[in-house]
């Protein structure tokens, strides 16, 4: 069985980090980011978010090359974890929804002790007037999930060599942010049931997805 390169990376610059060029081994990043940051999904309307909101805020907004909504990352709120898979490896799969299927089951496993009823979604893309948006507002294949709330989110960057899977939870959801960042967006009360959140340290989350990762 292949091993993971496991790396740690601080005070993230979000932008940089996320112009990364994809690897050609198996690796596990763990990121923490160094300011508030919306990141929007690769082709999400840079008019679907409320500059002026996100400066009052002090929001840096950024741009990842993989699909989806927006992410809020605030700094201690959340567990970030990116997945590089070369296309030879066993985990790989061809077809795109199907390919998550393998990281969302890693992070059920690992979240099991903290959200015993969380489960893998492994049917077709969920989406509702905000996901466009929003990324906790859709649910995608081999996202998990606790009840209807979205526990971790997946998005996918892949070349016929290699995939990037990032991948997050949230210890706290702020549904108030996120309704202000959002143009078009509904109230927070309405946001605030759409994503679940893992109220425990973020170290013991850590843990447990470098011991999960180890058996894959």
């Amino acid at each position: 069985m292949p091993s993971w390169r496991i790396e740690h990376v601080a005070d993230a610059d979000v932008g940089a980090f996320h112009a990364r060029p994809l690897g050609n081994q198996r690796s596990a990043t763990f990121v923490q980011v160094r300011s508030p940051t919306l990141v929007l999904g690769s082709s999400q309307s840079s008019e679907s978010i409320d500059a002026d909101a996100a400066a009052r805020w002090g929001i840096d907004v950024v741009r990842r090359r993989s699909g989806g909504g927006g992410v809020l990352l605030w700094p201690g709120e959340h567990v970030w974890l990116d997945l590089e898979i070369p296309s030879y490896d066993v985990l790989w799969h061809d077809d795109i929804g199907r390919a998550t299927w393998w990281v969302g089951d890693v992070w059920r496993a690992a979240l099991a002790p903290f959200a015993p009823l969380a489960a893998v979604h492994l049917g077709r893309m969920q989406r509702t007037r905000w996901s466009d948006d929003i990324c906790f507002a859709g649910v995608g294949p081999g996202e998990v999930l606790v009840g209807d709330a979205k526990l971790v989110g997946i998005s996918q960057r892949r070349t016929r060599l290699a995939a990037r899977f990032q991948t997050m939870v949230h210890l706290r959801w702020r549904p108030d942010v996120v309704a202000a960042l959002a143009a078009g967006a509904p109230p927070a009360e309405v946001l605030t049931s759409l994503a679940a959140t893992c109220e425990v340290p973020a170290e013991a989350i850590v843990s447990q997805l470098i011991a999960t990762l180890t058996l894959v």
